[in-house]
């Protein structure tokens, strides 16, 4: 079958529900022939796509074009949780890098982002079932508790009263679990079906004249003054090029010590709607516990509950490829996890499991800049499982890198490149990965259980990156 007549299948259970409400040729075709762009964007996700957004709104005129390798939202923004947050839970590490001042403006620029993205679908009719019902940030045993305090110290330091405190009572009833110990409350989160965000955003794209490529991978990237994207079927002139890869900036050797790919796994139940609101859990808001290795989940519109945990496989040398195609590698674990959390749902039957790509950096943070040795070449990446907002704030500043503008998105503090501390090559990278997250498995499986962890575990699991939510750790603010 030819790449022109290629039949697409979701990988997520999102993307399949998106994609099954698309016209059966809705595909754009590959890229073939010699082409010129003011500006080619790598990368058909949220990053990928909200950067071209941007050009537009700033030069409707401007020609830009994006190419994708499979299909734009193949790649987490198609398969990920759903959480549209702000930065409020790096806060702390904001704060450590940059200083409270700009940590304060960061972190309100990323509140104002969430509204900001529900009144954009709203606008341009894109139906992601957007709602703004906050996120429940838990204790879900013992030793998590208090695990958000050093954030709380640092914004109520500053007077930003982003969370809402809860005792163990209050907490347990909005979770609707007697596993929870403890919570606080962010109200300005909201919840969306991420593929049909992605696959919305790329519908307004077309409409404003970004010519989107799909099926059309990057072979190779050749360097000068234009930069030139080669295709399998043909090459992409361009006075900037636009890397918009997350997960697969890892392929590409100057990034593959600064971001560490990590499968995540998700699962998603039958509709149960009269099971959930027996726990309480009637609307879109979004809950994770304080773990490295993570869980969280919401409700779906249609009654469902999507439960996913963090931190699956790694992959060797920073290639993907298609190894995390595949249903969930921790189902099992998963379905362990919903059952401890909620009792009453251990019997539920699962619709669907499905694997997903998140990356970590060294310090928690996303980044972007350009190619030293090649200016007209962007980048940005690293979202460290919180992308759906911030990915918006980066299509800003990415758009403003590759006009060269002089504002507040181009002066970012995050345009400083990658993290100076980075991974190990490999192969310690990946042994040493699985090492650090076996460590964290145990210790956390101990935690649950309520039991104290080696030593030894409790020192390795230091050693891992911060993911969603920040370790509990005394932040030290830039001055």
């Amino acid at each position: 079958m030819s790449q022109t007549e290629m039949v697409v299948r979701g990988h997520s259970y999102w993307l399949d529900e998106a994609l099954a409400a698309e016209a059966p040729n809705a595909m754009c075709q590959p890229l073939a022939g010699e082409q010129r762009a003011d500006v080619c964007i790598v990368g058909g996700g949220y990053t990928g796509l909200w950067t071209a957004l941007a050009l537009k709104e700033h030069e409707p005129s401007l020609d830009v074009v994006l190419i994708e390798a499979r299909y734009c939202g193949y790649g987490a923004s198609g398969r990920n949780g759903g959480f549209l947050m702000s930065w409020s839970p790096k806060f702390a590490i904001l704060a450590e890098k940059f200083g409270l001042q700009e940590a304060v403006r960061l972190n309100r620029l990323s509140s104002a982002n969430v509204a900001e993205i529900g009144a954009f679908c709203a606008d341009n009719a894109i139906d992601c079932e957007y709602r703004r019902d906050g996120w429940l940030w838990v204790a879900s045993n013992k030793a998590q508790e208090n695990a958000w305090r050093p954030t709380l110290d640092l914004l109520e330091k500053v007077g930003e009263s982003t969370f809402v405190v809860m005792d163990a009572v209050e907490a347990r009833r909005r979770a609707g679990s007697n596993v929870v110990t403890g919570a606080v409350f962010e109200p300005g989160v909201a919840s969306v079906q991420p593929a049909k965000l992605v696959r919305g955003l790329r519908r307004i794209a077309l409409a404003k004249g970004v010519r989107i490529f799909e099926g059309t991978p990057m072979t190779r990237l050749q360097q000068g003054r234009p930069p030139i994207v080669h295709v399998p079927a043909g090459r992409i002139t361009a006075s900037r090029v636009v890397l918009a890869l997350n997960a697969w900036a890892g392929e590409i050797p100057r990034f593959r010590r600064s971001v560490l790919q990590v499968a995540g796994d998700q699962l998603i139940t039958e509709p149960i709607p009269d099971k959930l609101a027996a726990l309480g859990l009637r609307d879109g808001m979004c809950f994770s516990d304080s773990r490295l290795l993570v869980f969280g989940g919401r409700v779906t519109k249609d009654g469902r509950l999507s439960f996913w945990k963090a931190g699956g496989d790694f992959v060797f040398g920073g290639r993907i490829g298609t190894a995390w195609d595949t249903p969930a590698r921790r189902a099992r674990d998963c379905v362990e996890q919903l059952g401890r959390i909620f009792p009453s749902l251990a019997d539920v039957k699962i619709a669907a499991s499905w694997r997903g790509q998140v990356t970590r950096t060294t310090n928690g943070l996303p980044f972007f800049g350009s190619y030293e040795d090649c200016p007209d070449i962007l980048y940005g990446h690293g979202y460290c499982g919180n992308g759906v907002g911030p990915s918006r704030l980066g299509g800003k500043i990415l758009a403003s890198l590759a006009l060269g503008l002089k504002d507040e998105w181009s002066s970012n503090p995050l345009v400083s490149g990658p993290p100076k501390k980075r991974f190990p090559p490999e192969p310690f990278r990946t042994v040493g990965a699985y090492v650090v997250r076996s460590a964290v498995a145990r210790k956390e499986a101990a935690e649950d259980s309520g039991r104290q962890s080696s030593a030894l575990d409790r020192y390795l699991a230091s050693l891992a990156p911060a993911g969603l939510v920040p370790l509990s750790r005394k932040a030290k603010p830039a001055p």
